[in-house]
């Protein structure tokens, strides 16, 4: 994978986005901004408003009110295939595979850049034979960056639940997006899977240069990757800024922990669940260096 600077990467603004679903308010006017090349977190308790936001940012959801910009285009009421287009792609917080192999999943990921028709693929001609090797070498590619290279002809079915996880990053990447939408990247792995899937979103920003807006749950891994981190509770914005900046605000802290600035907590976001996380976390890290 050859190293991006990120200087074509357009800014994410998010401008006072609002949600409603039946009376339901699931966003609340809604804003922070993703620079390009950055890691932006974007955390809150269960039922912040963090999936509707990416389903908004997808396409999947329509805001009632408010507007998405990436760069120069409007993201609000475009559907997920056009947001697509102009260079967002995300993961799920539950896996979303198709049958078959780690290859036909990454394929579809390509197809965003498939110039040949159905017609000429089924009648496999000339062209689209060769576009269709340019794309599988692309994919192999895309595979070993990510780590499943190993795995690319074997079906899904029979990968690790890490590894399924990683066959959905690097489907995301296949699509060669400029904004990179990864919702709870880490659920479910142990200590170990966390780091180097934490590794392999860093090398994804240096190495690609894309933006990473990032939804997850283990504050560990959000304090180590994130430049930025808004932070969401009931819908609204009740916090934004530095990881630093973000665990020590009074608001995190009510939000997260139902305490007070007075209660003697300083740490933030960071439960004991959370710090024993991170320590897991350092611990593989030294286990690994030694």
């Amino acid at each position: 994978m050859s190293a991006g600077d990120g200087t074509d990467v357009p800014r994410l603004v998010v401008d006072r986005v609002t949600v409603r679903f039946a009376g339901l308010t699931a966003l609340d006017a809604a804003s922070f901004t993703v620079e390009p090349g950055s890691v932006h977190a974007l955390i809150g308790p269960n039922g912040a408003g963090k999936s509707t936001c990416f389903n908004v940012l997808s396409g999947v959801y329509r805001a009632t009110s408010g507007s998405v910009r990436l760069g120069g285009h409007e993201l609000t009421a475009l559907p997920s295939h056009r947001t697509a287009a102009l260079g967002l792609a995300r993961t799920f917080q539950n896996i979303v595979l198709t049958r078959g192999t780690v290859a036909d999943n990454l394929m579809i990921g390509r197809h965003l850049h498939t110039r040949a028709g159905y017609l000429a693929s089924a009648l496999r001609l000339p062209a689209a034979v060769r576009e269709q090797r340019v794309h599988r070498e692309r994919a192999r590619e895309i595979a070993e960056f990510t780590g499943i290279g190993a795995h690319f002809d074997h079906p899904v079915g029979l990968l690790s639940y890490g590894d399924r996880k990683r066959v959905e990053l690097a489907r995301a990447l296949c699509a060669e997006p400029k904004v990179l939408l990864l919702d709870e990247p880490v659920a479910g792995m142990n200590a170990t899977e966390r780091l180097a899937m934490a590794r392999t979103i860093a090398e994804v920003r240096r190495a690609l240069g894309v933006s990473v807006l990032i939804v997850e749950h283990d504050m560990g891994l959000i304090m180590r990757i994130a430049d930025q981190v808004t932070v969401l509770d009931f819908g609204r914005r009740i916090a934004g800024g530095t990881p630093d900046e973000v665990r020590r605000d009074p608001a995190v802290v009510r939000a997260y922990l139902g305490a007070g600035p007075d209660s003697g907590s300083d740490s933030g976001p960071d439960t004991a669940e959370q710090q024993n996380t991170a320590e897991q976390q350092d611990g593989a890290e030294q286990e690994e260096s030694a």
